[in-house]
C-alpha cells in the first residue's frame, strides 16, 4: 500500500509503496527462530526508529541474530519471500537508516557481540557486529592498544562500518574507511562471503571491503568486522581554549592544521552548545567560542604540540587555556562534548533536531561555518553549533518544534544553503553520518547523475529484488 506523506517524511522522497510480508514468511521466520523472532508491536516499534527525526511504519517482525548462520537464514527467507531486510545495530544513526520505509523486517544484530581474535602483535582485533566501541576497547585495553574511532555515540562496529563514522579522532587516526581491515558479509541471496585479509596491503582484485564500508545495509548486512588498533599514547593532555568569536577559534583550528601539528582531537563548540552542555552536564565551561583539543604522543611531543598550539591560538585572542590532565577529568570533559546532541534536544522540550553534517577543505573551513552561522541566526530558530573542525566537518543542529511545519521548512532551508555553500567549496553534504533518506538529491548534486547510474548499476547486480534496506542512498 502507498506510504502516506507526512510532515515528518513529505519532503524527503516520492510516495513509496511498502511491500506486503507473507502471513507465511513470519510463521517460517518464528519457525526457524523461535523466540528469537517477534512480532509485537513494541519490538516492532523500537526497531522502527533512531535518532532522526523521520517517522515510517515499523517492521514486520524483528529477528534477532545470534550468528552469522542466523543472519544468512533470515536473508534467505526474505529473499525467497521479496520481503526487505534493514540491519540493526543500536539505532544511533541520524538519517533514517533504520527505518522500513518500504516494509520488511529487522534483524537485530546486537546480541553478536562477541570480540573474536585480537592479535596485539599485528595491531588487530576481529568482532562481532555487535559489538561497542567502549566495549572493545575495554577488551584490549590489557594489550597496550586501542581503537580511536569515536563518533561519539556507542555505536557498534557494524553500524560504524556500514555508515563510514569517524568522530572525534579522525583528524589523527582516520576514519572507518581506513581502518577497517576485512568484513564477513550475508548477501543479498543469503551467501555468506569474505572480504579483506589482516594484510595491511593487497592488490588482489576490486575493493569490495571499501566497497561495502559505507553502503548503509544497501548490499548486505555485515556479520565481522577486522580493524586496526593503535598504541596508546605515552602521554595524553586535553584542554579548553575560548575565544572572543568563532571565526578567531576557526582561523586558530585551520592554523595547527596546515602547519602540521599532529594534534588527536580538535572539536568547536559554539556559546549555544556550551549553555546547553553546562545545564546537561553540570558544567562551568565559559560561554562563547570553545576549541576543545587533546594531544597524544611521547611527554615530549605532547609538550611540543601544546607549545605550537597555544602560540597560534595566542595569535588569534585565545584566552587561558584550561587543562584537563587526568583520565577522569578527560573522561569528563569528553562525556560533555559527546552528550551535546542530548544536551540541545533536553533544552527544548519536545523538539526534534535537524542535523546537517558538511565536510570541506579546511582552507574554506571559515568560509563554510561563519556563513551558515549567519543564516542560522537570522532564521530566528533555536540551533547549535559542534564541529570536528579538525578534518573540516561540522554539524549545525536545527532544534524544531515537530508540530509546526513552518519551522521544519525553514531547517530544510537552512541545511539545503549550508549544503549548497558546500559542495561550492569542494566539499561534501556529509561527512560521516552518510545519506540515508534526507541526502537524496545532496548525493545526485554532489556526485552527478552519471556516478549514481553507476552506484545503481552495482545495487541491481548484487542485490537484484532489492532487497537489503532499500530506499536509502537512492531510488530504484
Amino acid at each position: 500500500m502507498p506510504m502516506k506523506a507526512t510532515a515528518s517524511t513529505s519532503h524527503l522522497v516520492p510516495e513509496l509503496h511498502l511491500r506486503s510480508v507473507p502471513a507465511a514468511m513470519i510463521e517460517a521466520l518464528k519457525t526457524r527462530f523461535a523466540e528469537n523472532c517477534s512480532a509485537a508491536l513494541v519490538v516492532r516499534e523500537q526497531h522502527g526508529r533512531d535518532e532522526s527525526s523521520f517517522e515510517a511504519p515499523p517492521p514486520a517482525a524483528v529477528v534477532f541474530a545470534e550468528s552469522t548462520q542466523d543472519v544468512a537464514d533470515a536473508v534467505k527467507l526474505a529473499s525467497q519471500y521479496n520481503v526487505p531486510v534493514i540491519p540493526f545495530g543500536v539505532g544511533t544513526s541520524l538519517e533514517g537508516h533504520l527505518l522500513a520505509v518500504q516494509g520488511g523486517i529487522s534483524i537485530d544484530l546486537g546480541r553478536m557481540n562477541q570480540v573474536l581474535d585480537i592479535n596485539a602483535e599485528d595491531l588487530t582485533v576481529t568482532v562481532q557486529p555487535g559489538v561497542t566501541r567502549k566495549q572493545l576497547n575495554e577488551a584490549v585495553k590489557g594489550t597496550g592498544l586501542f581503537f580511536p574511532i569515536d563518533p561519539g555515540a556507542d555505536a557498534t562496529l557494524g553500524g560504524m562500518s556500514a555508515t563510514r563514522a569517524s568522530g572525534t579522532n579522525a583528524v589523527r587516526y582516520g576514519t572507518m574507511r581506513e581502518n577497517v581491515l576485512a568484513l564477513e558479509v550475508v548477501t543479498a541471496s543469503g551467501e555468506i562471503i569474505r572480504t579483506g585479509t589482516r594484510a595491511k596491503k593487497s592488490a588482489a582484485g576490486y575493493d569490495l571491503t571499501r566497497l561495502l564500508v559505507g553502503s548503509e545495509g544497501t548490499l548486505g548486512v555485515i556479520t565481522e568486522v577486522t580493524v586496526k588498533l593503535y598504541p596508546l599514547p605515552e602521554a595524553v593532555m586535553a584542554a579548553t581554549c575560548s575565544f572572543g568569536s568563532l571565526a578567531d577559534a576557526v582561523n586558530t583550528t585551520i592554523q595547527i592544521i596546515q602547519l602540521g601539528v599532529p594534534i588527536a582531537r580538535c572539536e568547536l563548540l559554539d556559546a549555544n552548545t556550551i549553555r546547553m552542555v553546562n545545564q546537561h552536564s553540570h558544567l562551568s565551561l565559559r560561554e562563547g567560542a570553545l576549541l576543545l583539543m587533546e594531544f597524544h604522543g611521547s611527554p615530549a611531543s605532547v609538550k611540543e604540540q601544546v607549545a605550537s598550539v597555544q602560540a597560534i591560538a595566542n595569535d588569534f585572542g585565545g584566552q587561558t587555556f584550561e587543562w584537563a590532565c587526568t583520565p577522569e577529568e578527560r573522561t569528563r570533559l569528553w562525556s560533555a562534548r559527546h552528550n551535546a546532541y542530548f544536551a540541545g534536544i533536553q533544552s527544548r522540550p519536545g523538539c526534534r533536531a535537524i542535523t546537517t553534517d558538511t565536510c570541506v577543505p579546511i582552507s574554506h573551513l571559515a568560509d563554510a561555518l561563519l556563513d551558515s552561522v549567519t543564516e542560522a541566526e537570522a532564521s530566528g530558530l533555536s540551533y547549535f553549533l559542534v564541529g570536528h573542525v579538525g578534518d573540516g566537518n561540522f554539524h549545525m543542529a536545527y532544534l524544531i518544534d515537530p508540530d509546526k511545519p513552518e519551522e521544519r521548512a525553514t531547517a530544510e532551508q537552512l541545511n539545503q544553503q549550508l549544503v549548497h555553500r558546500a559542495l561550492k567549496l569542494d566539499g561534501t553534504c556529509t561527512g560521516e553520518h552518510g545519506i540515508g533518506l534526507h541526502k537524496m538529491d545532496f548525493l545526485v548534486t554532489e556526485t552527478g547523475t552519471g556516478a549514481v547510474a553507476m552506484m545503481r548499476s552495482i545495487k541491481r547486480a548484487l542485490d537484484p529484488k532489492n532487497i537489503m534496506n532499500p530506499g536509502k542512498i537512492f531510488l530504484l
